[in-house]
Protein backbone atom coordinates (compact mmCIF):
# COMPACT_ATOMS: atom_id res chain seq x y z
CA UNK A 1 0.00 0.00 0.00
CA UNK A 2 1.03 3.19 -1.01
CA UNK A 3 1.47 6.40 1.04
CA UNK A 4 -0.91 8.30 -0.66
CA UNK A 5 -3.53 5.85 -0.18
CA UNK A 6 -2.77 5.58 3.61
CA UNK A 7 -3.14 9.83 3.46
CA UNK A 8 -6.73 9.62 2.12
CA UNK A 9 -7.95 6.69 4.11
CA UNK A 10 -7.03 8.67 7.20
CA UNK A 11 -7.88 12.01 6.03
CA UNK A 12 -12.08 10.16 4.90
CA UNK A 13 -11.34 8.69 8.54
CA UNK A 14 -10.35 11.77 11.32
CA UNK A 15 -13.57 13.17 8.92
CA UNK A 16 -15.85 10.96 9.77
CA UNK A 17 -14.79 10.29 13.32
CA UNK A 18 -15.16 13.70 14.06
CA UNK A 19 -18.24 14.12 12.73
CA UNK A 20 -19.15 10.63 14.70
CA UNK A 21 -19.50 8.95 11.25
CA UNK A 22 -16.79 6.64 11.55
CA UNK A 23 -19.32 3.39 11.53
CA UNK A 24 -21.53 5.14 9.06
CA UNK A 25 -18.87 5.37 6.25
CA UNK A 26 -17.10 1.99 7.04
CA UNK A 27 -20.20 0.14 6.10
CA UNK A 28 -20.23 2.52 3.57
CA UNK A 29 -16.77 1.72 1.72
CA UNK A 30 -16.77 -1.88 3.01
CA UNK A 31 -19.87 -1.94 0.47
CA UNK A 32 -18.75 -0.64 -2.22
CA UNK A 33 -15.56 -2.31 -2.35
CA UNK A 34 -17.68 -5.29 -2.55
CA UNK A 35 -19.59 -4.20 -5.08
CA UNK A 36 -16.45 -2.70 -7.34
CA UNK A 37 -14.94 -6.82 -6.63
CA UNK A 38 -17.40 -8.13 -8.21
CA UNK A 39 -18.00 -5.20 -11.21
CA UNK A 40 -13.67 -4.52 -11.64
CA UNK A 41 -14.76 -3.08 -15.16
CA UNK A 42 -16.63 -0.02 -13.19
CA UNK A 43 -13.22 1.04 -11.53
CA UNK A 44 -11.40 0.72 -14.86
CA UNK A 45 -13.72 2.87 -16.06
CA UNK A 46 -13.31 5.72 -13.82
CA UNK A 47 -9.55 5.45 -14.34
CA UNK A 48 -9.90 5.58 -18.42
CA UNK A 49 -8.03 8.14 -20.05
CA UNK A 50 -10.34 7.92 -22.73
CA UNK A 51 -13.04 9.88 -20.42
CA UNK A 52 -12.51 13.32 -19.09
CA UNK A 53 -12.14 13.57 -15.26
CA UNK A 54 -14.97 15.60 -15.43
CA UNK A 55 -16.79 13.14 -17.13
CA UNK A 56 -15.79 10.45 -14.75
CA UNK A 57 -16.75 12.06 -11.94
CA UNK A 58 -20.03 12.41 -13.43
CA UNK A 59 -20.55 8.84 -13.55
CA UNK A 60 -19.66 8.77 -10.10
CA UNK A 61 -22.22 11.51 -9.03
CA UNK A 62 -24.98 9.88 -11.40
CA UNK A 63 -24.34 6.20 -9.86
CA UNK A 64 -24.67 7.07 -6.17
CA UNK A 65 -25.75 10.99 -5.36
CA UNK A 66 -28.50 10.57 -3.03
CA UNK A 67 -27.22 6.84 -2.48
CA UNK A 68 -24.52 7.13 -0.21
CA UNK A 69 -23.42 9.73 2.14
CA UNK A 70 -21.94 13.08 1.21
CA UNK A 71 -18.21 12.24 2.66
CA UNK A 72 -18.35 8.99 0.82
CA UNK A 73 -19.16 10.52 -2.46
CA UNK A 74 -16.82 13.03 -2.56
CA UNK A 75 -14.15 10.55 -1.11
CA UNK A 76 -15.33 8.59 -4.71
CA UNK A 77 -14.45 11.68 -6.46
CA UNK A 78 -11.67 12.52 -5.19
CA UNK A 79 -9.83 9.47 -5.84
CA UNK A 80 -11.18 9.38 -9.40
CA UNK A 81 -9.79 13.42 -9.31
CA UNK A 82 -6.54 12.39 -8.38
CA UNK A 83 -6.10 9.32 -10.41
CA UNK A 84 -6.10 6.95 -6.94
CA UNK A 85 -9.41 5.21 -7.81
CA UNK A 86 -7.82 1.81 -8.81
CA UNK A 87 -7.01 1.83 -5.57
CA UNK A 88 -10.16 2.06 -3.18
CA UNK A 89 -9.62 -1.34 -1.99
CA UNK A 90 -6.70 -0.51 -0.02
CA UNK A 91 -8.05 2.72 0.65
CA UNK A 92 -10.76 0.65 2.77
CA UNK A 93 -7.69 -1.72 3.61
CA UNK A 94 -6.04 1.39 5.29
CA UNK A 95 -9.61 3.19 6.55
CA UNK A 96 -10.61 -0.31 8.42
CA UNK A 97 -6.97 -0.51 10.15
CA UNK A 98 -7.65 2.55 12.02
CA UNK A 99 -11.27 1.74 12.88
CA UNK A 100 -10.42 -1.10 14.12
CA UNK A 101 -7.28 0.29 16.16
CA UNK A 102 -9.73 2.85 17.51
CA UNK A 103 -13.02 0.34 18.52
CA UNK A 104 -10.60 -2.34 19.30
CA UNK A 105 -11.30 -4.48 16.63
CA UNK A 106 -9.36 -7.86 16.34
CA UNK A 107 -9.64 -8.91 12.96
CA UNK A 108 -9.25 -12.87 12.56
CA UNK A 109 -8.38 -14.89 9.66
CA UNK A 110 -10.10 -18.55 9.80
CA UNK A 111 -9.22 -20.87 7.71
CA UNK A 112 -10.90 -24.27 7.73
CA UNK A 113 -12.43 -27.17 5.68
CA UNK A 114 -15.48 -26.56 5.85
CA UNK A 115 -17.53 -23.28 6.57
CA UNK A 116 -18.35 -22.92 10.51
CA UNK A 117 -21.78 -23.13 11.56
CA UNK A 118 -23.01 -20.12 13.33
CA UNK A 119 -22.50 -21.64 16.84
CA UNK A 120 -19.15 -22.95 15.98
CA UNK A 121 -18.15 -19.41 14.93
CA UNK A 122 -20.08 -17.94 18.18
CA UNK A 123 -17.62 -19.82 20.39
CA UNK A 124 -14.52 -19.02 18.35
CA UNK A 125 -15.38 -15.49 18.77
CA UNK A 126 -16.28 -15.69 22.53
CA UNK A 127 -12.77 -17.66 23.19
CA UNK A 128 -10.68 -15.39 20.89
CA UNK A 129 -12.32 -12.25 22.49
CA UNK A 130 -11.29 -13.38 26.12
CA UNK A 131 -7.71 -14.47 24.87
CA UNK A 132 -7.16 -11.27 23.45
CA UNK A 133 -9.47 -9.08 25.40
CA UNK A 134 -10.99 -7.16 22.11
CA UNK A 135 -13.82 -7.51 20.01
CA UNK A 136 -13.22 -10.05 17.42
CA UNK A 137 -14.10 -10.12 13.95
CA UNK A 138 -13.71 -13.37 12.15
CA UNK A 139 -13.13 -13.58 8.67
CA UNK A 140 -13.72 -17.31 7.35
CA UNK A 141 -12.32 -18.78 4.12
CA UNK A 142 -12.93 -22.46 2.65
CA UNK A 143 -9.64 -23.98 2.33
CA UNK A 144 -10.18 -27.77 1.70
CA UNK A 145 -6.66 -28.36 1.18
CA UNK A 146 -6.21 -27.86 5.16
CA UNK A 147 -8.05 -31.16 5.16
CA UNK A 148 -9.68 -30.77 8.35
CA UNK A 149 -8.97 -28.41 11.70
CA UNK A 150 -8.44 -24.87 11.68
CA UNK A 151 -5.61 -22.01 11.26
CA UNK A 152 -6.21 -18.70 12.63
CA UNK A 153 -4.29 -15.30 11.44
CA UNK A 154 -4.30 -12.08 13.42
CA UNK A 155 -2.12 -9.25 14.68
CA UNK A 156 0.95 -11.19 12.38
CA UNK A 157 0.72 -14.51 14.10
CA UNK A 158 -0.21 -17.82 12.83
CA UNK A 159 -1.85 -20.26 14.87
CA UNK A 160 -1.79 -23.57 12.80
CA UNK A 161 -3.99 -26.55 13.96
CA UNK A 162 -4.92 -28.27 10.63
CA UNK A 163 -4.57 -31.86 9.31
CA UNK A 164 -2.08 -30.24 6.77
CA UNK A 165 -0.38 -28.59 9.17
CA UNK A 166 0.40 -31.82 10.99
CA UNK A 167 1.01 -33.59 8.12
CA UNK A 168 3.62 -31.44 7.09
CA UNK A 169 5.45 -31.65 10.67
CA UNK A 170 5.33 -35.21 10.21
CA UNK A 171 7.15 -35.33 7.02
CA UNK A 172 9.44 -32.50 8.02
CA UNK A 173 10.36 -35.14 11.31
CA UNK A 174 10.51 -38.24 9.01
CA UNK A 175 12.81 -36.04 6.48
CA UNK A 176 14.82 -34.81 9.20
CA UNK A 177 15.09 -38.61 11.24
CA UNK A 178 18.42 -40.11 10.26
CA UNK A 179 17.49 -44.05 10.03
Amino acid sequence: MTRAQNVYAEALYDLAKGEALGTIIYEEIKTLDKAFEGEKDFLRLLSTPNLSVEERILIIDKSFRGKIHAYTLNFLKLLTEKGYIAKFHECVMAYRDLYNLDNGILPVKVVTAQPLDEKQALRLKVRLSTITGKDVELIQQVDPACLGGIRLDYDGKRVEDTVAGRLEAVRKTLKNTVL
